[in-house]
């Protein structure tokens, strides 16, 4: 079903040490913010943060599962990272359907993500490309 100007969703993830070790352990972030509590205590951000990969990668799996959704793949994104996310925050990805291509199976989306508390973490607009299955 082709997605709709105005139609929305979401998903939310709660970050773990799990979640933070198993990112690094595949891309070989181990960057001391994240693992360092004396580190990241002595910044400005005051404790230890999580990956920002895996706050966009909530919303890998917001527009491949959810919207536009399966067989969607970002074709480009447009983001900022407003504010740091903490081992423990509950996170929660949504995207709304600004436009869609008239011929061609391309969504634009606004994108944001907040925290348990409300605060925005992430903000910015994303353009998906949805794959018809070949037969």
């Amino acid at each position: 079903m082709r997605p709709v100007v105005g139609q929305t969703a979401q998903r939310s993830l709660t970050l773990t040490e799990a979640h933070v070790k198993t990112f690094a352990e595949l891309t070989g972030d181990y960057n001391p913010l994240h693992f360092d509590e004396a580190f990241a205590k002595a910044t400005r951000f005051g404790g230890l943060v999580v990956q920002g990969g895996l706050t966009t990668g909530l919303l890998h799996a917001l527009v491949a599962m959810d919207l536009p959704g399966p067989g969607s793949v970002f074709l480009s994104q447009q983001w900022k990272f407003t504010a740091p996310v903490y081992i423990g925050d509950t996170i929660t990805a949504r995207a709304k359907v600004v436009t869609v291509h008239a011929t061609k199976p391309v969504t634009q989306l606004r994108i944001g993500v907040t925290r348990q508390t409300g605060e925005t973490v992430l903000e910015g607009e994303a353009w998906c490309y949805t794959m018809a299955a070949e037969s």
